[in-house]
């Protein structure tokens, strides 16, 4: 049922970056020590994962910018990086074969 909430949010909501989902995130998961950095900032997990798979990848720099605009034309691993508003990162990692997005910080990965 989450999946499907998920699913029509992401394809509904406004953004600001892209009009819709430029690819599918699969399976979600998210490591421990995300799960709590988002909370403790009182972020919303759903409003990451829409930038995400929007294709706002956040703070970026031009290079990786631009290897993910090839990965999701061409099938390879995508990865976000959002500075929280308490500071910390986050980073969102879509496997190649989209069958999972995932929620870590950089020192899980």
């Amino acid at each position: 049922m989450l999946a499907l909430y998920l699913e029509i949010f992401i394809v509904t909501s406004p953004s600001t970056y892209r009009a819709g989902a430029r690819f599918k995130p699969g399976r979600i998961l998210a490591t421990p020590a995300a799960l709590e950095v988002i909370a403790d900032a009182k972020a919303s997990i759903i409003e990451l994962l829409t930038r995400h798979i929007r294709g706002d990848f956040g703070d970026l720099s031009e290079s990786d910018h631009q290897q993910n605009e090839l990965a999701v034309a061409t099938g390879q691993r995508i990865l976000s990086s959002y500075v929280l508003p308490n500071e910390q990162t986050v980073w969102l990692v879509t496997e190649w074969d989209r069958s999972a997005t995932t929620f870590l910080l950089p020192g899980d990965y």
